[in-house]
């Protein structure tokens, strides 16, 4: 499965070794649809259609194992992100890439711009 990070898994980030094994597909920005936020340690990528901006990440082919690993960091069961499809520019414009949106709230937090 392709996925697409932004934060801490991207290559020398400090949670890139949840994809040792896995195999580095390619950079990628997602359509500006969105806008990332700095929640101490590691941003949130959360949906704003109409102030988004392209963010900047990686596109990775992950296999099962690892995929059920980046949901356990992500807090996918506990509500703290979603795995979805996130839509991208070419070359991956139309591809079924899924990623992480934040989905608590961003009060208080910096707007980090197009890359963490």
């Amino acid at each position: 499965m392709l996925i697409f990070v932004y934060g801490t898994l991207k290559r020398d980030g400090s949670n890139h070794h949840y994809l040792e094994g896995q195999r580095f597909v390619g950079r990628a920005v997602t359509k500006p649809l969105y806008r990332l936020y700095d929640l101490g340690g590691y941003p949130g990528m959360v949906a704003d259609p109409e102030l988004g901006s392209p963010i900047e990440g990686e596109v990775w082919d992950v296999d099962r194992g690892c995929l059920q690993r980046l949901d356990e960091l992500e807090d996918v069961d506990g509500g703290e992100y979603a795995r979805e499809v996130i839509p991208l520019e070419a070359p991956f414009s139309g591809d079924e890439i899924q990623g992480y949106r934040y989905l608590r709230s961003v009060a208080g937090c910096r707007d980090l711009g197009a890359s963490w």
